[in-house]
């Protein structure tokens, strides 16, 4: 695997990701309970928005920069106050140019007894996750692939938590794959509570997903999607999506006041879209 998330760190869709992540981690925080959350795909861990990766894209000028432009309305600032505060942080430590990513949010996010397993397979991106997460007891970094570390880590102990899935969609059959490890994931723990992050390039490819995970029983969904209506001739990903299995109370009312904001904020054309769709199966 040659995916390095560093091209595209901060982008318009790791902003959805991050912000609807930091919004379950929010709700998980509720309960006195301790949780782990399982990140398969972790990365980095942080990213320098100033490296050679990043300005050869400079795909987080339509993404983080945007929303660092001027506050949104109160309402929506409100909700995006744990991302934003996550971001300040990691610039005070690491300088303007630093973006956190999956891990890191969580590592913030986290209180004294909750756990974080993230897994990541590519060697010199495993050592900066590493870095990233550094001396804390909390965490563990484990080089691994991530559907490994999915089948060895659910259910977790505390049986409550988040399992983050945010493969690199290299692969032809990353879809296929995706459907058939979450289906089993959730045999084995159906009450936890999993976010998949998809780009939509191919609509029947995303469908067919949602398909097979209804068709398997899976009832409780939240489907979230932006589509920014970046130029064809730009190139690159107009489209994102996140699918979250049993969300959180509230998630859905919350996203129906961050997507509007985001999209309009986040649009590269006129005719930007977004869907927030709470889903239950018929059985």
């Amino acid at each position: 695997m040659n995916y390095r998330h560093g091209f595209h760190a901060g982008n318009f869709a790791d902003v959805l990701k991050h912000v609807v992540l930091m919004r379950i981690l929010t709700h998980l925080n509720g309960k006195a309970t301790p949780y782990r959350v399982v990140d398969t795909h972790a990365g980095a861990g942080r990213y320098d928005l100033g490296s050679e990766e990043a300005l050869r894209t400079h795909e987080w000028k339509d993404g983080v920069a945007r929303i660092d432009r001027s506050p949104l309305s109160a309402p929506v600032e409100a909700l995006l106050k744990p991302w934003r505060d996550a971001v300040s942080g990691a610039r005070s430590l690491y300088g303007a140019d630093a973006y956190p990513g999956s891990p890191w949010l969580c590592r913030q996010m986290m209180r004294r007894d909750d756990r974080l397993i993230a897994a990541e397979l590519h060697p010199q991106t495993h050592k900066k996750l590493v870095q990233a997460i550094g001396r804390d007891e909390r965490c563990k970094a484990l080089a691994i692939d991530g559907w490994n570390a999915l089948r060895g880590n659910v259910p977790p102990k505390e049986r409550r938590g988040l399992v983050l899935i945010d493969p690199p969609f290299e692969e032809k059959d990353e879809f296929a794959t995706l459907e058939a490890e979450l289906i089993a994931a959730h045999r084995k723990w159906p009450t936890g509570t999993y976010a998949l992050w998809y780009p939509v390039k191919d609509r029947r490819a995303v469908e067919n997903l949602l398909a097979a995970i209804l068709a398997a029983g899976i009832g409780r969904l939240l489907r979230l999607e932006i589509d920014v209506d970046r130029p064809e001739a730009a190139g690159g990903l107009s489209a994102t999506g996140m699918l979250v299995v049993n969300p959180p109370w509230m998630l859905s009312e919350e996203a129906r006041i961050l997507l509007p904001a985001l999209t309009e904020r986040l649009a590269q054309g006129p005719h930007p879209r977004y869907l927030c769709e709470p889903i239950r199966s018929d059985g």
